[in-house]
């Protein structure tokens, strides 16, 4: 039995909850799943969100949660700001952590955090839910299967548009408290997905802007914006592969866009996270004849689809993922074979970003890990 802890009942923690509540039911090699105590800012909103989400027990402070003896993994999906303290104390109590991205605001708080699971020796992992994507999988099978010869080339964008309006008022990402804005809270996923599909990132070029200086505030006044909405990179990885990463907060008409584009020296991918039941691909082993870019659906030969859908064309969702992402960590804390983003990993993404807004800072290139 796996007792569960949760911190924040935001749009992430419904993930979570619908993950934990629907993960036995997907997967079946799973042991027992007790949801056991909630954590909210107060006690009011906890005892709502508990009986909404099934949890046992509900408080008004997060340490309760993290103190309480029948939690063994603690699913903290707070803002940023607030994941160095409950990770830390998480950690130290002996607990497994599943911790939504990015780790946190600075990169000495992502290394502490690192260093607490490292300590701990219990399971620490982010919540990068995109590289649990059936199509992004066999994206992965396809290039270990040198489908389209040596990759040479990547574009990445990610978009949306929840920002795009300047008459939408100031809130809480926009403080800089949060973090650099574009960077931390959206490039984290796009790298997500170059790490695991083609390793570490290790020089950056970076710029970044703010399309709208100010915001409205509810008091009918006006704030400075403290984060960038958008963020441009030239970035190089380890293995000599060259690319493009842009990030745009502000993006009208962008409703969820990661869009990964792989040349390599025998075809192409393209692949959007706005349809993501699909990817194309293109080769140049067809028949001159024939060739062109073919778009392939999401079926049950895409592990893990077919333990939601039994047939092609009808389509997973964004909480599917997260119930892959929750199967996973699960396969992890019982010491089977897992594809997650640890805390050291996750240490990797932070350190990018980080390079990235060093990088902007001083108008030049930056090695990733180097002194900043």
């Amino acid at each position: 039995m796996i007792g569960v802890g949760l911190i924040g009942s935001g749009f992430m923690g419904k993930c979570h909850a619908m993950a934990w509540n629907s993960v036995r039911i997907a997967f079946g090699d799973m042991p027992e799943i007790r949801l056991v105590h909630l954590g909210e800012a107060n006690a009011e909103l906890a005892a709502r969100r508990a009986a909404e989400f099934g949890f046992a027990k509900a408080s008004g402070d997060w340490r309760a949660v993290i103190d309480d003896p029948e939690v063994d993994v603690v699913s903290l999906t707070t803002p940023n700001q607030f994941h160095p303290e409950m990770a830390l104390a998480a950690l130290r109590a002996g607990k497994h952590l599943w911790c939504e991205k990015p780790m946190a605001p600075s990169f000495a708080e992502a290394e502490a955090m690192a260093a607490a699971a490292r300590a701990s020796g219990k399971v620490a992992v982010l919540g990068y839910n995109y590289i649990q994507s059936p199509a992004i999988r066999h994206i992965r099978r396809l290039l270990d299967e040198g489908a389209i010869g040596t990759v040479n080339h990547l574009r990445v964008e990610m978009d949306e548009d929840f920002m795009a309006d300047p008459d939408a008022p100031f809130f809480w990402k926009h403080e800089a408290a949060s973090g650099y804005g574009a960077l931390d809270d959206f490039a984290v996923h796009p790298l997500s997905l170059i790490q695991n599909l083609f390793g570490r990132v290790t020089r950056v070029l970076c710029d970044m802007a703010k399309p709208f200086g100010e915001r409205r505030t509810e008091a009918g006044g006006r704030r400075a914006v403290e984060t960038y909405d958008i963020a441009s990179s030239l970035i190089r990885l380890e293995t000599g592969i060259s690319g493009t990463l842009l990030t745009n907060r502000s993006a009208w008409g962008r409703k969820g866009r990661i869009a990964l584009q792989v040349f390599g020296s025998q075809g192409s991918i393209l692949f959007d996270q706005e349809r993501f039941n699909e990817f194309q691909l293109y080769v140049t082993s067809d028949r001159a004849t024939e060739q062109g870019y073919r778009t392939i659906l999401a079926a049950p030969q895409h592990e893990p689809y077919g333990r939601f859908i039994p047939a092609p064309g009808h389509g997973l969702g964004f909480n599917d993922l997260k119930t892959i992402e929750c199967h996973e960590l699960v396969a992890k804390i019982e010491g089977r074979p897992a594809n997650v983003i640890g805390f050291d990993e996750g240490l990797d993404i932070e350190r990018t970003v980080h390079a990235m807004a060093r990088s902007f800072e001083t108008g030049g290139w930056m090695e990733v890990g180097g002194e900043w």
